[in-house]
């Protein structure tokens, strides 16, 4: 039986994720076969929030949102445990997070998949710009041609260089969630320099069962290519990268190294189809959950 999403069928009660809870809810990523591990959903407690709906106190289904300095905030993490589905849960987990994000003047945005992408346009939401999720259980050893920059290993004092250039990319300040990225995957933690200056930076984290790569900012494809070059041969596979379609000629290249398209994602702003970001310098994200 479907419920409204204003309303929550008989013995489901909602409340905040707490700590305690997180077995519970990396439970339910690896349910879904997501790639999600414990330091991912202490993003969303430590930066922004997560809510559960509960059956006798025990979480069945969750929703998570990431607020940025740039107005909007990001709407992830809607999982509903399998023997709870069809009773509206999803859609009300996301009517609540609208709903809230909006009373906090804070414009909800999110990557989707084309099957969420249906509930979404009913829910106010409207597609903005379209990427791929790309895959490689092994990667061949890339070939990069002879060019000015140079990669490096992201260093302290590169900080200020690299959250300048995310901020006015992704539309926001979200030097928080960078400097965690970082710690988790340092081998894709890298800078591209070219005539003194950095022109690219690619940051990644570890999963449950795969490496993500990005997010990856750069000022051309051959710088992107440069570090995404340098991390493979840094970081084991299986490895996944989110490439905007825009930046299909890297995804192309990434094919001859072995990825493959696992799925394609949709970003979808609500109220407007006007992004935030500049995808034209970025080609990678940090994830659907993450922006």
């Amino acid at each position: 039986m479907a419920y409204s999403d204003r309303g929550l069928p008989p013995g489901i009660v909602a409340r905040p994720l707490h700590e305690r809870d997180l077995d519970a809810a990396l439970a339910l990523s690896q349910e879904a076969g997501w790639n999600q591990v414990a330091a991912d959903w202490k993003i969303f407690l430590e930066l922004g929030s997560a809510i559960c709906l509960t059956r006798d106190d025990r979480p069945i289904a969750t929703a998570a949102t990431l607020p940025y300095s740039g107005n909007f905030a990001w709407i992830s993490m809607v999982l509903v445990t399998g023997a709870e589905r069809r009773q509206g849960l999803a859609r009300w987990l996301l009517r609540h997070c609208v709903d809230d994000l909006l009373s906090r003047k804070l414009v909800p945005t999110l990557d989707a998949t084309p099957a969420g992408r249906t509930v979404y346009i009913g829910l106010g939401f409207q597609d903005s710009w379209t990427m791929q999720r790309l895959v490689a259980r092994t990667v061949r050893a890339p070939t990069v041609g002879q060019n000015a920059e140079t990669v490096c290993k992201l260093e302290t004092g590169d900080w200020p260089q690299v959250i300048a250039s995310d901020t006015a990319i992704f539309g926001a300040d979200r030097s928080s969630l960078l400097h965690r990225l970082a710690d988790r995957l340092p081998q894709a933690a890298l800078v591209a320099e070219r005539a003194g200056r950095i022109a690219g930076f690619l940051l990644g984290r570890d999963g449950r069962v795969m490496n993500q790569l990005g997010p990856l900012a750069a000022d051309d494809d051959g710088i992107a290519r440069a570090l995404l070059a340098q991390a493979i041969a840094e970081v084991p596979a299986p490895l996944t990268i989110d490439v905007p379609d825009r930046h299909s000629a890297l995804g192309s290249w990434l094919t001859t190294l072995g990825f493959t398209t696992e799925r394609p994602y949709i970003r979808m702003i609500y109220g407007t189809s006007l992004a935030f970001d500049d995808n034209a310098r970025l080609f990678a994200i940090a994830g659907p959950e993450l922006g």
